[in-house]
């Protein structure tokens, strides 16, 4: 996941696209919100494809890497 990055100077070192300053949740949320795909990239032409495969891969794996607590 080379495209994901972090820098404390940006977005308060939430993950990003690697050469902007789109945030990974970011792209979560316009999913959420009913974006498609090809709309995504229609609105931030700056992104491509992998940079949302990129994102997406990202939200999973930490997703996976949440422990959960039963009590």
């Amino acid at each position: 996941m080379n495209r994901i990055t972090f820098n404390s100077k940006i977005l308060g070192g939430k993950p990003i696209i690697k050469g902007t300053r789109i945030s990974v949740d970011f792209i979560l949320e316009l999913f959420a919100g009913g974006m498609s795909e090809k709309e995504i990239l229609g609105e931030y032409p700056c992104l491509t494809k992998a940079d949302i495969k990129a994102a997406l891969e990202y939200a999973v794996q930490s997703v996976k890497r949440e422990v959960v607590l039963v009590r």
